[in-house]
């Protein structure tokens, strides 16, 4: 008689209930030993291996206990998977597809216990298909109500979470106002109506002692209190939430929390803004498309780069020119004098703050447990458009340039406290080569040396430390536990233990792609065959 290997494997999407002493992931795991042993006539027995993933999805495969599994299937030490239920395994129908393959490839079989298909079957197949289906379009659903209802709430004035704003304190997820910290509020506001200039607003509110708000992190170290940055209070003067309002995907609805600013006052302010911005807002202003750049671009020795443009032919091309240039005057004997194509710098400068930020990411993202803020910032990242309006000032000589960054800006636009950036180098050096063909110059970015991401190998190394704890028999609870830190974050560090061989010596080396960060690990599924992991990386 054939003897058939039988692994159990168990799953919870949520970890509520868990702290049961009789838990599901308990009663699954007994309807399916009752199973193996019903089976015994035909050769089943069970291998002395748990496999049990809980607060884990079933949407996605990226789970560890599943990966282990999968892993002993493609080993041969494992014959059978038994599930209390198909969804138990898998949501995605794409997932089921590529699961069923793996198993026919390693001559393994799955079996449900309370759901008696035969996968060998067109038949079984399609059913199953139809199950998994169900399944997936389940998940979809309650996501879209998710965000539904989100937007249902925010509609009708509901604060739904986030940083709370400065200003106010969030009190059973209800907005109240903070009466020390509106003061500060209510004395932008003052400053801007005063002076009508942001520049000034800002020099006028460090004089004031006006600061961010100061808390305490979990590790008992203070943060925050810094003087609030140009970026910071431009933030402050166009939120609607100080006028009692809640901002959803560009409108605002009317809040239920208390306003600190009078909206009308606060619709006058947003007129004043529109009325002296550098650049005025509106297509009857728009001659020309924008320079992101003006007034932040230096040359070495302080002089100001200023937009400019040409037509030729119709079309109208933009530069920024050394305003000694602006002004008549000629270059000097070492030739010098800016004529830099526009699109070019701002591409150049922009690219460079990317990498600089994306370097950054990993160790701001071991701060922050929500998962979803590690998302929302890899998506935020990826995108280049907003990162311009984030530079304070630009400083060229002929191999480099100098940026520094407002972090406030920064901050609003990942949607994290400006504190975060605090260990981090708000003014940096990027290497580029200039190339000249007759009086136009063109811009090549250096590709960075090869440099170790210490946060990248550190969580490597973790979660081999942490792989060998589970297989010792340590729960994921425990690891957490002993860490101080949440059970997610143990999940998605566990994947770093399933890199190929060849790109975890890459990553120790420096040498792996720029892109190729903590952040990105933990934001996107991995296959598990080591072979798409490299195509997938190489596209980076």
């Amino acid at each position: 008689m054939r003897r058939i290997r039988c692994a159990i494997y168990t799953g919870k999407s949520t970890e509520e209930g868990l702290e049961q002493d009789f838990n599901s992931l308990d009663a699954q795991r007994e309807a399916c030993e009752a199973y193996i042993a019903s089976q015994r006539h035909e050769g089943w027995e069970l291998v002395d291996r748990a496999y049990d993933d809980s607060g884990i999805s079933g949407g996605h495969m990226n789970r560890p206990a599943l990966q282990r599994l999968m892993q002993d299937i493609d080993e041969k030490q494992v014959d059978q998977i038994v599930v209390y239920k198909i969804d138990r395994l898998t949501r995605s129908l794409a997932d089921f597809a590529r699961l069923v393959d793996r198993l026919d490839n390693a001559e393994a079989s799955f079996v449900s216990v309370t759901q008696s298909f035969n996968t060998g079957t067109s038949m079984g197949r399609l059913t199953l298909n139809v199950l998994l289906s169900f399944a997936q379009f389940e998940r979809e659903v309650t996501a879209e109500r998710i965000r539904d209802k989100i937007a249902a709430s925010k509609k009708k004035g509901l604060w739904m979470g986030g940083g709370v704003p400065l200003g106010y304190d969030a009190v059973c997820r209800v907005l109240k106002i903070n009466e020390d910290e509106a003061k500060s509020i209510r004395s932008v506001y003052d400053l801007y109506e005063t002076h009508r200039a942001l520049n000034v607003v800002t020099r006028e509110a460090e004089r004031l002692g006006i600061r961010s708000r100061r808390r305490k992190t979990r590790s008992g170290d203070w943060r925050g209190g810094n003087v609030l940055s140009r970026g910071h209070i431009h933030h402050i003067l166009t939120s609607p939430i100080y006028a009692g309002r809640i901002p959803h995907k560009g409108k605002a609805y009317e809040g239920q929390h208390p306003a600190i600013i009078d909206p009308r006052r606060w619709d006058c302010v947003q007129a004043m803004l529109k009325e002296h911005s550098v650049n005025p807002r509106g297509p009857r202003f728009r001659k020309t498309a924008p320079s992101p750049l003006a007034g932040k671009l230096f040359d070495e020795r302080g002089g100001r780069l200023s937009p400019s443009h040409a037509n030729k032919k119709g079309k109208r091309y933009r530069y920024y020119i050394s305003h000694d240039l602006v002004a008549g005057k000629k270059e000097d004997a070492k030739g010098r004098g800016w004529r830099l194509p526009a699109e070019e710098l701002e591409r150049v400068v922009g690219t460079a703050l990317q990498r600089h930020l994306k370097s950054c990411a990993g160790q701001l993202m071991l701060r922050l447990s929500d998962p979803d803020a590690h998302k929302a910032m890899a998506d935020t990242l990826d995108d280049q458009s907003w990162m311009l309006g984030a530079v304070t000032s630009v400083t060229l000589n002929d191999v480099r340039m100098c940026i520094e960054m407002d972090v406030a800006a920064v901050a609003c636009s990942l949607g994290i406290e400006s504190g975060l950036f605090e260990p981090f180098d708000t003014t940096f050096d990027a290497p580029f080569t200039l190339k000249r063909r007759g009086v136009e110059i063109r811009f090549a970015m250096d590709a960075p040396s090869a440099k170790q991401d210490e946060a990248l190998i550190a969580n490597v190394a973790r979660a081999y430390a942490w792989l060998e704890q589970i297989k010792a028999g340590t729960t994921i609870v425990e690891i957490a536990d002993a860490e101080g830190t949440a059970r997610r974050r143990v999940q998605q560090v566990l994947e770093f233990a399933f890199l190929a061989p060849d790109i975890t010596r890459d990553i120790l080396a420096g040498t792996q792609p720029i892109g190729f960060t903590s952040t990105w690990i933990m934001t996107h599924r991995l296959p598990i065959s080591w072979d798409e992991q490299r195509a997938l990386i190489a596209t980076l």
